[in-house]
């Protein structure tokens, strides 16, 4: 989720309780669109990181540090000259426009107090930071704009600053409601898209909970809506608009498990799947936020080798299934050459020498068939050829039989390092997948004086709500340990039914099923469901069984076991209820 016109107000609210009367004691340019602020007020100091880039413009405060150039750029230097020093007056947003504007007193080199503005524009590639005199015009901006690059503005030294109305939005928190029933009435689109289109610094998001919270459809055409809808729609925007205007705002992070959604500085209530988790401040979401997706990020890009390696054996397993199961298709007609050979046998004697085909009823079926005959052969070698027939397809069927069984094996397990690289967390986790490949001969063995990697990746552990400890493997090594080496006998065991997943253990501490609270199955069966490859999907069927009852398969690859005796039960894959350890 991009930053928008709500997040941004509640940016600003933050800014005036942190730093308005505080002096900049110190301005960095850690990136070349990016500045760091440091302002002092009273006894605080506090780090404002401001970012027009282009993929990810962000202003948050932060205790962190950056490194910078040995040599500051010109747009900083130009900075320091000028508000080094300087006092925060005030800080802005016009209307819910994605932009803050610090206005900075300072003193000039003849000792006179002058004003400055320093502008920053949250919005995607047209991001920017701009320094503009007190009159309004530009004195320079971290990303000069000439007219070659945008007709609508130049951004240039010299030329005077204005916000561009290219959209003709109206502004939410002070939009009358006759304008907002015309601004639905000409939009034909999707209600949800005809708010964040129509409305400045309404986020696409946020639209789905105006809507939601109104109870309506988001993607009924906005132009036929009844009056009293439109009516009860506008009343929903004006008490957010409320919230806004008095700085009523809950920042928070939406979750899925582990990984971040969305975030937001208002609640997200039409997102009930996704685990809410509030903050202090909207500076710690966005720095919770993109420090985590970063991370996984960070696990994508040095995973990728990896599932490089899994995808291309899948394809090529695939591949070979495929042809094998053709090959094995065209050994289907064995069993009728060996019954031709012998009708040939039996009822062969009375051919004339030279007949190209033998009608015969074949007692197997009642029917009478017909077969073709090689004419210069005599039937006891017309009946040879095809028991010979019938022998190589024979022979073919059991070998691919054995084989197509061994490549469907290797496409199972292959799916399930591929569902454990969707649920690494860290780079010891595929420190570890790596090994199991290794061990599995897709990747080469290691060279002479090379040393084995050490595994530090352990299970994922969780707290029931009823305090049972339950822990889930992370890949197929993980598995066969949890299973055969940590579960005890009467433990129990889930695992989602006939797709790639983790094993999940729950630990009984000797109680019995009966004995056992139903919640416990519940959130053990969802867990299960989660760390599958249904995860996606609002249903799973998980089978559950005590650990005794299931057995490894000799000479079966890491983590594939077999059961018989079996309960099953279907969940939706969820995290809920659940406390991570």
């Amino acid at each position: 989720m991009a930053l928008d016109g709500i997040v941004i107000a509640c940016m600003a609210k933050e800014m005036r309780e942190r730093i308005v009367g505080g002096r900049i004691a110190k301005i960095a340019q850690p990136e070349p669109d990016a500045l760091m602020l440091t302002i002092k007020n009273q006894k605080d100091t506090w780090k404002l990181f401001l970012s027009a880039g282009a993929s990810l413009p962000l202003v948050y405060f932060t205790e962190g540090n950056r490194p910078n150039p040995m040599t500051a750029p010109n747009f900083c230097m130009l900075l320091r000259k000028y508000i080094g020093n300087g006092r925060i007056l005030s800080v802005t947003q016009p209307g819910l426009e994605r932009i803050l504007m610090l206005e900075i007193e300072h003193l000039d080199e003849m000792g006179d107090l002058c004003r400055k503005k320093l502008i920053a524009e949250f919005m995607g590639k047209h991001s920017n930071l701009i320094f503009c005199d007190q009159s309004g015009t530009i004195i320079d901006s971290i990303k000069r704009i000439p007219l070659s690059v945008s007709s609508v503005r130049e951004v240039l030294p010299g030329r005077p600053y204005f916000i561009p109305d290219t959209m003709q939005k109206k502004d939410p928190l002070a939009v009358p409601e006759e304008e907002f029933q015309k601004l639905l009435a000409g939009k034909p689109a999707a209600l949800g898209k005809a708010l964040y289109t129509g409305l400045t610094g309404i986020s696409p998001v946020m639209a789905e909970e105006i809507c939601f919270l109104a109870s309506l459809d988001s993607s009924r055409p906005a132009n036929l809506l009844s009056p009293l809808e439109v009516s009860h729609l506008y009343g929903t925007l004006g008490r957010m608009a409320e919230d806004v205007r008095e700085g009523q705002f809950s920042p928070c992070i939406l979750y899925d498990g582990r990984t971040p959604v969305e975030f937001s500085a208002l609640p997200l209530t039409h997102l009930g799947k996704l685990s809410s988790v509030s903050f202090p401040s909207m500076s710690q979401v966005l720095e919770s936020y993109y420090a985590s997706r970063e991370a996984l990020t960070r696990i994508r890009q040095k995973s990728a080798e990896l599932r490089h390696t899994v995808q291309t054996a899948l394809e090529r397993n695939r591949k070979k299934y495929d042809l094998q199961m053709r090959q094995l298709a065209d050994t289907q007609k064995r069993d009728k050459f060996r019954i031709w050979g012998e009708l040939i046998n039996t009822y062969g004697y009375g051919l004339e020498p030279g007949a190209k085909e033998l009608s015969a009823l074949n007692y197997y079926t009642g029917e009478t068939v017909k077969i073709p005959l090689d004419a210069t052969l005599s039937p006891q070698e017309n009946a040879k050829k095809y028991f010979d027939r019938y022998g190589k397809l024979k022979r073919t069927f059991e070998a691919l039989t054995e084989l197509t069984q061994e490549t469907e094996e290797e496409i199972r397990y292959l799916e399930s390092v591929s569902a454990a690289l969707d649920i690494a967390r860290g780079e010891e986790d595929l420190v570890q997948i790596k090994e199991e490949l290794r061990e599995s001969g897709f990747i080469r063995k290691r060279g002479r004086g090379e040393k084995k990697a050490r595994i530090t990746s352990v299970p994922f552990h969780y707290l029931s709500s009823d305090g049972f400890h339950i822990y889930v493997g992370k890949n197929n090594l993980q598995n066969e340990e949890l299973t055969f080496r940590f579960a005890s006998g009467g433990d129990l065991w889930f695992h989602a039914k006939g797709i790639p997943g983790s094993h999940v253990i729950v630990k009984t501490e000797g109680k019995t099923k009966e004995e056992l609270p139903n919640r416990l199955f519940e959130e053990a069966a969802a867990l299960a469901a989660y760390y599958s490859k249904g995860r996606d999907s609002d249903k799973v069927e998980i089978d559950y069984v005590e650990k005794k009852q299931v057995k490894k398969v000799s000479g079966a690859k890491p983590g594939f076991v077999i059961y018989h005796t079996n309960y099953s039960m279907v969940a939706s894959p969820s995290l809920s209820g659940l406390t991570e350890l």
